[in-house]
């Protein structure tokens, strides 16, 4: 059944679209799909075209009002599924580093906005007739988790290829009705939201205050927390903890590493913490390595970390994260420590108060020149996404699938690092801009020891790999 269409985008979302304007913060998200032989293109495009009726975002496009007077809209296209999904066979030396830099390429370019912002490229004719599918997404569209969901629509549980049920063609596409009707609609949508916004302040305002008659104290240290909670999002910036990733480009660099998803998790638990903590402290390990290696060593650096805040009934396209800035333990030599550490910092970002207003805070920002949101994120040091992918082997068009690796945007830090889980594997994507970090090697290198100090924790453990893409462990 076809998920519900909401007419206009939400804040969060239309803060990904606006950010546009920058170059450098550009919101793309590229994933590749790793495939252990030639998929049958009709079945991957019969199961394409019937994931774009279940899901019709992805036959529309933004029309924002003029002036940004009021919230985007989204309008129907003439939509030719042709040129959002292509084949192409592997240039020589068809080994996967062909792959990752049609994918760079991806990531560093724009959208055509007259349509649907996503493209699809089918790689064939790799080393031993493998493939792979490079998916490239505007961060508008869906989030980390949101992208999973939706990959259930294109991938198959079985290697039987498959297009699945029919699904009823579109009606008529419904084209924006331009101009003045634009801005009339928009303004319209944004005081109904308004208006219900106001309602549901109402309805929460007699118990409220009840409340703070009864707990005056109480009432009034929660709403300065609050406040000052809301301060700690929208403040801006003014220059990066690191000495050494200080400078900011629009060229790009991908790199791959895949871990044992247990291993990380006996590790971080070995030190009582999360999976999410052994994460970020194997991201902080690596970094510490990185500074000293350049004889600049740090305490702390500056994270952003989306924090999901999808509910189970949220439709699968648009945003439902927020983005907590805090600064995390570099300096911290011993693992366990940090894990301990970094444990702390991530709790206190998930418990901001803040949170639960994320969408009207995403709306107060949209109102900002560029140059003010690009204040906000271009001193960034690391942005680290961790995404529960997908726990159980999928294919595409009767091929398996060995491995999943997704490249978030930089969005102004110096990289973005993000964790996809797929089966037993955690598949990371790097992505390093190339200004900031102009050694990417050695980043990477200093990446995979800090995965490795952390798993050491563990004992006995599977070794870290720079990803050739669906590599079994050894």
């Amino acid at each position: 059944m076809a998920e519900a269409r909401e007419s206009f985008m939400r804040d969060t979302d239309a803060f990904s679209w606006y950010m546009e304007k920058d170059a450098g913060l550009r919101s793309t998200i590229v994933a590749v799909a790793w495939l252990d032989g030639r998929p049958d293109f009709d079945v991957v495009t019969a199961r394409l075209e019937r994931a774009t009726r279940l899901v019709p975002r992805f036959r529309q496009r933004p029309l924002p009002a003029p002036g940004r007077l009021a919230t985007p809209r989204w309008v129907d296209t003439d939509f030719d599924l042709s040129l959002h999904l292509r084949r192409m066979e592997a240039p020589r030396p068809h080994t996967r580093a062909t792959v990752i830099e049609l994918a760079r390429t991806e990531a560093m370019s724009s959208f055509d906005v007259s349509r649907p912002l996503w493209q699809f490229t089918l790689v064939e004719n790799l080393v031993d007739d493998q493939a792979a599918l490079v998916m490239k997404v505007h961060h508008s569209l869906t989030d980390g988790i949101g992208g999973a969901k939706l990959a259930l629509l294109l991938f198959e549980a079985t290697a039987q290829a498959k297009s699945g049920d029919e699904v009823p063609v579109p009606e008529g596409t419904v084209p924006g009705p331009g101009g003045l009707g634009t801005v009339r609609e928009a303004l319209a949508h944004d005081a109904r939201r308004g208006a219900e916004s106001l309602q549901r302040a109402l309805c929460r305002a007699l118990p409220a205050t009840t409340h703070a008659v009864r707990h005056p104290l109480h009432s009034t240290s929660e709403v300065i927390a609050t406040v000052r909670s809301v301060s700690r999002f929208v403040q801006p910036v003014p220059d990066t903890l690191s000495p050494v990733m200080t400078g900011r480009g629009l060229d790009r660099h991908l790199g791959m590493l895949d871990v044992d998803f247990e291993d990380l998790k006996c590790a971080a638990a070995s030190a009582g913490g999360s999976f999410n903590d052994g994460f970020v402290a194997a991201l902080t390990g690596g970094l510490r390595r990185y500074h000293e290696r350049h004889g600049a060593p740090v305490a702390e650096l500056r994270m952003t970390m989306p924090i999901s805040l999808r509910k189970e009934a949220d439709p699968a396209d648009s945003n439902r994260i927020t983005l907590a800035r805090f600064k995390v333990p570099v300096g911290v030599a011993d693992p366990a420590e940090r894990i301990r550490l970094t444990g702390q910092r991530c709790r206190l970002a998930r418990g901001e108060p803040a949170l639960s207003l994320s969408n009207t805070i995403a709306a107060g920002l949209n109102l900002l020149p560029p140059v003010v949101v690009g204040s906000m994120l271009k001193h960034i040091d690391l942005l680290a996404s961790n995404v529960p992918g997908l726990t159980a082997p999928v294919y595409l068009g009767g091929v398996p699938v060995t491995g999943y690796h997704a490249f978030g945007p930089t969005t102004g830090s110096a990289v973005n690092v993000t964790l996809f889980t797929y089966c037993r594997s955690c598949c990371i994507g790097v992505t390093i801009d190339t200004v900031a970090v102009p050694d990417c090697d050695v980043l990477m290198e200093c990446l995979s020891e800090g995965f490795k100090e952390v798993l050491d924790l563990k004992g006995n453990h599977h070794r870290v790999r720079p990803s050739r893409g669906g590599d079994r462990f050894a």
